[in-house]
């Protein structure tokens, strides 16, 4: 019975999961919270995510484990010097400081069209070349140090494997990595900084290439949060995935690269050899945490209240913030419609209608990029998919069934690329072996008239 380690290293905290790789038995696991940032930006500490796995680990019990792989938040940029040293805490997630540098980086490549050629993704605020161009502008003396650019889980990975190492899939979320070509685009760093970038950046692994081996455990690529998502449960090419985490995304498995110049979708690759074209649709659980406690009660009440209120909650429309609008504070987002006769059921179900329109609105940004998308079902995932009134809300809408997952997908997806080391077989026979694909599934309301609700919805904030 050889076991193994997933590792997943959010921005919040850091989880693992043990299991058996031969039937994905769960063994054990262990979650560690990471410090809460100091600042309105989040920079953390790379030092306290290894402090975190190390703690979850014990947490987890169990020793010996036949191999591990880590995952973690893709946007992220790791710095290090020629010892191998962390330069300066890691910027984390959408930076509305590297604002000008995204805009600068798409005007001096020539337009975004450039730019989604080259690699497939339009630089925002939260890639590593828009970081790095910040780092470059504001904090010159740490720039000059650079010897190795990692994303998160590279560092963690290169703290097991003892070298700088990374993924297609996690790559794929730099603004520097091609999609198309599978290689660097050494043209795209030099707009930052015209220097020899080759030997600074990490080795992409091949999706059956070990990272190392030490001493009997086999430390695998790993990837980032989504496209270990996407091999937890052998997502299928088409397949629309909605993940509800604080933010939103929607993506699917692709088998063809995607390079829209509109910026609304992230042509990324995924960790088994394909594509995952990803769309940020803001923010998307914190909008009913913030209206939970807006109208002073738990989360459950919350649902009981959409549930209570009639599709379309009477006129209230809930626009929420975007992830790449750059605002500063912790802009949710704005109520639209209210009157007289405005009931709190009405803006619970606000709340949640918006949450569910947004996904509407991805999957049409994906369809407009010439990603192919299946209408057998969709997929929800993270911590607000335990929603019933979401996953009700949602499967109206869509009109197709809705399959509901656990919110720890991305670290059991690490535990099947590990399991998927040590027998030898694509991570997708490991899923299914493993019967991880077997989430339940809420059928849609025949009746529901989705598309007026829609409509309806899009007309007041047209005229708002």
């Amino acid at each position: 019975m050889p076991l193994v380690l997933g590792v997943h290293s959010s921005v919040d905290a850091t989880t693992v999961q043990i299991r058996d790789a031969d039937d994905g038995y769960h063994v054990g696991s262990g979650r560690v919270p990471h410090p809460v940032a100091k600042s309105s930006q989040c920079e953390q500490q790379p030092a306290d995510w290894w402090e975190a796995l190390v703690a979850a680990r014990r947490e987890a019990g169990v020793s010996a484990v036949r191999a591990v792989a880590v995952v973690a938040q893709s946007h992220g940029l790791v710095a290090l010097d020629a010892n191998g040293a962390v330069i300066r805490p890691a910027r984390i997630g959408p930076d509305p400081e590297a604002a000008v540098d995204a805009e600068w980086l798409i005007s001096k490549a020539g337009g975004p069209e450039a730019w989604a050629e080259a690699c497939g993704t339009v630089p925002n605020t939260a890639l590593a070349i828009a970081k790095l161009s910040w780092l470059h502008r504001a904090k010159p003396d740490a720039f000059n140090r650079i010897a190795h650019l990692l994303l998160p889980h590279d560092w963690m990975t290169s703290r097991l494997a003892r070298r700088y190492v990374t993924d297609r899939g996690d790559a794929s979320t730099t603004g520097y990595w091609s999609p198309r070509e599978e290689c660097w685009q050494l043209d795209l760093l030099a707009l930052v900084d015209d220097d020899d970038w080759a030997p600074r950046l990490p080795h992409v692994l091949g999706t059956d290439e070990p990272a190392a081996d030490r001493d009997g455990v086999i430390v695998a690529p790993g990837t980032g949060e989504l496209m270990a998502s996407a091999l937890a449960f052998g997502a299928q090419a088409g397949e629309v995935i909605i993940d509800v985490g604080t933010t939103g995304r929607v993506f699917t498995v692709s088998n063809q690269p995607t390079a829209d110049a509109s910026g609304n979708v992230a042509g990324c690759a995924d960790a088994a050899g394909g594509y995952l074209p990803v769309v940020s649709t803001g923010a998307a659980a914190a909008v009913t945490d913030a209206v939970a406690r807006l109208l002073g009660i738990d989360p459950a009440r919350l649902e009981r209240l959409a549930l209570d209120a009639p599709a379309g909650a009477a006129g209230v429309v809930l626009d929420p913030a975007r992830e790449s609008s750059g605002a500063k504070g912790d802009a949710i987002g704005s109520l639209i419609g209210l009157h007289s006769g405005v009931t709190p059921e009405h803006i619970a179900r606000a709340a949640v209608e918006s949450i569910a329109r947004r996904a509407l609105e991805g999957i049409e940004h994906l369809r407009s990029a010439g990603v192919t998308i299946s209408d057998k079902r969709v997929t929800l995932m993270g911590r607000g998919a335990r929603s019933y009134a979401l996953q009700r809300v949602l499967a109206d809408l869509v009109q197709v069934p809705v399959r509901v997952m656990g919110p720890q997908q991305a670290v059991t997806g690490a535990c099947v690329q590990a399991a998927a080391m040590v027998h030898g077989l694509p991570a997708g026979e490991v899923a299914q072996a493993w019967g991880l694909s077997d989430g339940r599934a809420l059928m849609p309301d025949a009746h529901a008239d989705a598309e007026q609700t829609v409509a309806d919805a899009a007309q007041l904030l047209e005229n708002a």
